[in-house]
């Protein structure tokens, strides 16, 4: 037997207003077209849902325990109809967003906060992986959007710069270069650098070797399977220094200094960008575009 949502919607809303003339006009149909539709419900249903008089209508014994449940159906489908908007403009859904480095500061975790905070009926699910990972991720299409400092070669992957930040190199607090509040690669040109090998670690290694070689110098790297933050932890222990992006300089410590590292170039610079595949029709990463163009309108950054 099928029921017409709109038989349904009719019943209901009579029964909110005791009348089929303010149901009608509250629906805007004419008054017959509604007492047919409800008189068609119960001939379907071979019950009385109500009870008519001069005065208005009153739902019977039977007609209330099933407009309970219509209203329950109307109001779902009435959700459902909201919801399927909401999906097809990025109110609600779900993100999964790749990203490798630090979110205990920076430019990171100020714009997934503020996908949280515009997008609240966005499930927002984050991915902390190796450039690798994440290319896998998208690749398959369980990441939407991937944050990083590395390079992607994939076709149909495109890509958008957000943000620099500055490198940092981390010293023991008894480091005698840590007296200095800013320093050039040269003061570093007999440092043991120790870089973890994912992450922006192949990155930020790829720096020091370009910044110490344009100084005639070659730089001395060990990498690691291990974080950066565990490599930074161990500097007060070790002989050696490690340099990590300034978003990293959030995890306060008083044993270690984070120290600017410069030259006549400047000061040196990871550059972060997001990847996205050209296909990917996910309402929810459409608003997070417009999110992106707020907080770092493109200004041809590379």
């Amino acid at each position: 037997m099928t029921i017409d949502l709109r038989q349904l919607r009719f019943a209901v809303t009579a029964a909110d207003t005791a009348s089929f003339l303010r149901a009608a006009k509250q629906l805007n149909v004419k008054q017959s077209t509604l007492s047919k539709k409800v008189s068609a419900l119960e001939h379907r249903l071979g019950i009385t849902l109500f009870e008519r008089s001069t005065r208005g209508v009153v739902p019977t014994e039977t007609g209330k325990a099933f407009l309970e449940v219509a209203r329950r159906i109307v109001t779902d489908a009435d959700n459902l109809l909201t919801t399927a908007k909401a999906v097809r403009y990025g109110e609600v859904g779900r993100l999964m967003v790749g990203f490798s480095g630090s979110l205990s500061t920076g430019n990171l975790r100020l714009l997934l906060g503020d996908v949280l905070e515009r997008f609240p009926d966005v499930q927002l699910d984050a991915l902390e992986a190796s450039p690798e990972r994440m290319l896998s991720g998208l690749q398959t299409r369980i990441v939407d959007i991937a944050i990083h400092a590395s390079q992607i070669e994939e076709p149909g992957v495109t890509k958008r710069w957000l943000w620099s930040e500055r490198l940092m190199v981390v010293l023991s607090k008894e480091d005698r270069l840590a007296k200095s509040e800013s320093l050039f690669w040269t003061d570093l040109r007999k440092s043991v650098f120790v870089m973890p090998r994912e992450r922006s670690g192949p990155r930020i290694a790829e720096v020091i070797r370009q910044r110490l070689g344009s100084n005639g110098l070659k730089a001395n790297i060990i990498t690691q399977e291990t974080s950066a933050e565990t490599i930074a932890a161990m500097v007060p222990f070790g002989k050696f220094i490690t340099v990590v992006p300034e978003s990293a300089t959030g995890a306060a410590r008083s044993d270690v200094v984070f120290r600017e590292i410069t030259d006549p170039s400047g000061a040196a610079h990871l550059d972060f960008a997001a990847w996205w595949r050209e296909d990917n029709d996910n309402p929810a990463l459409a608003r997070f575009f417009k999110l992106l163009d707020e907080r770092y309108p493109l200004t041809g950054a590379g």
